[in-house]
């Protein structure tokens, strides 16, 4: 839509108050003030969901891999010929051994249930969720006979332990005696406390060396499962595909949305319905614009009918309060993703302020899961989002225009 000078004119003039009409640049400035809002709030929550699915992805998946091959009983026979056949799948990146059993742990007069994993020194050293995020010791540290464990963050407080403490894990995987079963009791050493930021696994994870693990677990040369990642996490059931007829009868195949499926598709429910129900903030201030902009009609009447008198046609009259309303909608969109940004780069300051002035922990990552509050802005879902918001305003804008095109000067002037 190109306005002409005189039209350019009239609608600058119109968007800044005169004399009198105080009261209707307050509406309007109330309704610029609503889409930025509106408009802010959609990208920090939009931001923030996404953030939040993808640093469980990262942190999850990174654990556990896209996929699992899990043995019957937690025992898997064979492995060495199902990991090569697993790495020699197209679209396969790697297969790695690991053993998972859940144990007790005992340290300073304090029990707590512990998940007990075994991975090779050189896996755990190359996996970036543990290794970059260790807070204390060094894994190098945690090799085969060392006698040494990872533990994680929050277990560590839980038990009251740290690096050199030593730990006492209870397998019920024990001795036979002629009275039953004796539980097997092996004390460690913490060579390494980590975090990786996801509150279940920091307060359960024990990591120790593959070997270590097998011989507390008296496993063998056995193992639990096999790790597998893959080049597109989107396709791995396609993927994999190949891999289920030589996993069946050794073990069960699972990819991650088997393991998360209920976690991720309440994600995604709740990701629509935040974006549904923070849509009508946006609706309730294109309603201001459209009481805004009729109050301005109102108030221009008169200067209406002598613009029609003097040659202006219907359609400048259209253009130029269309003009008016729209623009407040852009400024206050522009305003919205300034204070959205903002929002979004402070927001764990923000989140800290909020609760030392209140008293209350906001973000308890026993509730929320993660440690920190995540984001991650999508560009094409921000485009949406002022797109949206843009043609919302410029709808808002036809009927007040329309009444300002319909104004017939030789009535108005008559009763003037």
């Amino acid at each position: 839509m190109i306005l002409n000078r005189y039209e350019k004119m009239i609608a600058r003039r119109y968007l800044l108050p005169g004399k009198g009409e105080g009261f209707i640049f307050l509406v309007a400035a109330i309704s610029l003030a609503a889409v930025a809002l509106g408009v802010a709030a959609l990208i920090i929550v939009m931001s923030v969901m996404n953030g939040f699915r993808a640093e469980l992805f990262d942190k999850i998946v990174g654990l556990n891999g896209h996929a699992i091959v899990n043995g019957y009983e937690g025992r898997l026979s064979d492995w060495q010929r199902i990991a090569a056949s697993a790495r020699a799948t197209p679209g396969v990146v790697s297969a790695l051994p690991l053993i998972e059993q859940p144990l007790m742990a005992s340290a300073n007069g304090r029990v707590e249930g512990v998940l007990v994993r075994g991975m090779r020194p050189s896996d755990l050293q190359n996996n970036p969720i543990i290794s970059s995020h260790v807070k204390s010791g060094q894994l190098i540290d945690i090799a085969p006979g060392s006698n040494k464990i990872a533990i994680g963050s929050g277990l560590a407080q839980s038990l009251g332990a740290y690096v050199g403490s030593e730990i006492s894990l209870i397998s019920p995987e024990g001795r036979d005696t002629p009275v039953g079963s004796v539980p097997r009791i092996v004390t460690y050493t913490v060579g390494a406390v980590f975090e990786v930021g996801v509150y279940d696994y920091d307060k359960q994870y024990i990591i120790m060396p593959m070997e270590d693990a097998q011989s507390l677990l008296l496993m063998g040369d056995q193992i639990g499962m096999i790790e597998v990642q893959v080049e597109n996490p989107d396709k791995v059931g396609e993927t994999l595909a190949p891999l289920a007829p030589i996993v069946r009868g050794h073990g069960i195949l699972i990819d991650w949305r088997q393991m998360n499926s209920a976690l991720f598709s309440a994600l995604e429910v709740e990701r629509i319905a935040m974006f549904v129900v923070l849509s009508l903030i946006v609706l309730v201030a294109v309603f201001n614009i459209l009481s805004s902009l009729i109050m301005l009609v109102r108030a221009k009447t008169r200067d209406i009918a002598i613009l029609r008198t003097m040659g202006a046609s219907r359609r400048a009259m259209m253009k130029i309060f269309v003009t008016v309303g729209t623009t407040i909608g852009a400024l206050g969109i522009m305003l919205g993703v300034i204070l959205g940004a903002l929002f979004l780069f402070f927001r764990q300051p923000i989140v800290d302020s909020i609760q030392y002035l209140t008293g209350q922990d906001l973000w308890d990552p026993s509730v929320r899961v993660l440690s920190s509050l995540p984001s991650k802005s999508d560009p094409v879902e921000i485009g949406a989002i002022i797109v949206t918001a843009l043609l919302l305003s410029f709808l808002a804008t036809l009927y007040p225009a329309w009444k300002a095109a319909s104004t017939d000067p030789v009535q108005v002037l008559r009763y003037e």
